[in-house]
């Protein structure tokens, strides 16, 4: 790699600590004088290029932008280079595949002691970072919905054995307490399988709540 860089981390042939980052990462340095960019082989991973396929630029960056980020990330670029940073935008590309990624970039320049002479960036993809939050979000979700839909059928169980009601008109009867009450649905019906199978020592009363 070039010599010049002056900063920490000057751009190699790998990401730095690229075996154990948990989202993939790249590294770009940009120098006013020959207007070359220069990308790790991280960044041109994310892009879904291998070295040599492309020639890192502006140009060949702006239609993997998505339309509306392109505006912003003009700006953002043209701010940099004049005043520097550091300064971080979140934007969405599209690979060479169309598949989208979430990019955090944060810039700042590269100094020769107190004179600009480039600008340096780390960009972040944190596609899977998000994907992987998402989903774990959505199985909790999922694992919620299904623990609270087993304690009310359960709870209407009680109500059908003890009442003679059918599950209709046991579901019925939880949710009037609820209304009632003020309290959730699975409040209530937790509440109704506690009582029913709790130990003498464990309740002063078997009574279910009054419906």
């Amino acid at each position: 790699m070039t010599s010049k860089s002056k900063y920490p981390g000057s751009v190699p042939d790998r990401a730095p600590n690229d075996d154990f980052l948990d989202c993939p990462t790249g590294l770009v340095e940009y120098y006013f004088a020959d207007g070359v960019f220069r990308w790790s082989d991280g960044l041109y991973r994310i892009y879904g290029y291998e070295r040599g396929e492309v020639v890192p630029s502006m140009e060949m960056v702006f239609p993997h932008l998505e339309p509306e980020d392109r505006p912003k990330v003009q700006a953002y670029w043209e701010r940099v280079a004049a005043v520097g940073g550091p300064s971080s935008i979140y934007v969405s590309i599209r690979d060479k595949k169309n598949r989208q990624h979430k990019l955090l970039f944060s810039a700042d320049y590269i100094l020769e002691g107190n004179t600009p002479v480039g600008v340096w960036g780390v960009i972040v993809d944190l596609t899977q970072s998000i994907h992987t939050d998402r989903h774990q979000l959505a199985t909790e979700a999922v694992a919620a919905s299904a623990r609270n839909r087993a304690v009310i059928e359960q709870a209407k169980g009680i109500l059908m054995g003890r009442t003679g009601v059918n599950a209709d008109e046991a579901f019925g009867l939880i949710s009037q307490l609820s209304a009632d009450t003020n309290r959730k649905v699975t409040a209530i019906a937790s509440e109704i399988v506690e009582r029913a199978t709790a130990t003498p020592r464990e309740a002063k009363s078997q009574d279910l709540p009054t419906l």
